[in-house]
């Protein structure tokens, strides 16, 4: 995969604690220590919108299936339903308690997902105005660090070890023990199988159906951080940041290392691949790196 350094975005904002493409990855999110979160046109580093409501970090945020609504997650226990052309709270969702560290919509954007420090999963359906959790999981034993939500199926990390997925539609959990704390998750495009970084340095790759590890990845720094890892290039890439202001990528199904890029010097911890395209947003400290193919550019002048 031939990507190369494209534009870096100062985001203002304090320390960039995640980056996020919209369904279409024609936006991005950043989420800043700042209690903001601010919305960007990646290809032109221009800043669109600023939402301020949080009284302390936002960690996570997600776009909505049409593009009108963001859901944000932030260390003062709330989540917040937005609207993105005002700029403005439609509703405030309190129930964790603890620090919310991680957020995501279904499919269709009735419920959001949230994932908190109080190791609790909750359901939000943000189009009613009920502002109670519809439902609640609480096996996790450690806080939720990731969220994937499927059309009928959460799968959650915790620091706890474990992963666990509950069938939605049939009401049933199956929990999967890696046995070291994973920080972040992600599922391959094809829902086959689930990337699991891990604070010992490891990224696992992990059959969805069977829970049977399949891959390891190593040759990052973690350092203590919450490094994110991807998949990419229709699932035939594994991506992660690192502690030394790198990215590193392997081959899926060699596990070898392909490629290190060299983002900037401070520690490269969330990234977000395009959903279609070849760019990758990468945030180290106080901006949003933007690579991918030179080609593309041209091609979309």
């Amino acid at each position: 995969m031939d990507i190369v350094a494209k534009r870096s975005i100062n985001c203002e904002q304090g320390a960039v604690r995640a980056v996020r493409y919209n369904v279409d990855g024609s936006y991005c999110l950043s989420c800043g220590s700042d209690k903001k979160i601010k919305l960007w046109n990646p290809r032109t580093g221009l800043l669109l919108k600023t939402y301020g409501g949080h009284a302390d970090e936002v960690m996570d945020a997600a776009g909505s299936c049409e593009s009108s609504f963001i859901v944000s997650a932030s260390l003062d226990k709330s989540v917040i339903y937005w609207d993105v052309s005002t700029g403005l709270p439609v509703r405030r969702l309190r129930g964790h308690a603890g620090g919310v560290t991680c957020i995501r919509f279904n499919e269709e954007s009735s419920i959001a997902v949230s994932g908190s420090k109080d190791n609790t999963v909750a359901c939000w359906d943000i189009r009613t105005r009920k502002l109670d959790a519809v439902q609640t999981m609480r096996e996790a034993k450690d806080c939720i660090t990731a969220l994937v939500v499927s059309e009928h199926k959460i799968i959650s990390s915790s620091l706890d070890g474990s992963i666990r997925q509950y069938d939605i539609r049939a009401g049933e959990l199956v929990c999967d023990a890696i046995g070291v704390p994973i920080t972040y998750l992600v599922q391959t495009r094809d829902g086959q199988c689930l990337l699991a970084a891990c604070s010992d340095g490891t990224v696992r790759l992990i059959d969805n159906d069977s829970g049977e590890l399949l891959s390891e990845y190593k040759g990052h720094r973690v350092d203590d951080y919450t490094i994110e890892c991807g998949i990419i290039a229709e699932d035939t890439k594994i991506i992660s940041g690192s502690a030394e202001g790198a990215a590193v990528m392997w081959d899926l199904l060699e596990g070898t290392e392909v490629r290190r890029l060299r983002v900037g010097s401070e520690v490269v911890h969330s990234l977000a691949p395009h959903p279609t395209g070849s760019d990758i947003l990468f945030a180290r400290k106080r901006h949003i790196e933007v690579w991918g193919r030179p080609e593309e550019e041209e091609i979309l002048e």
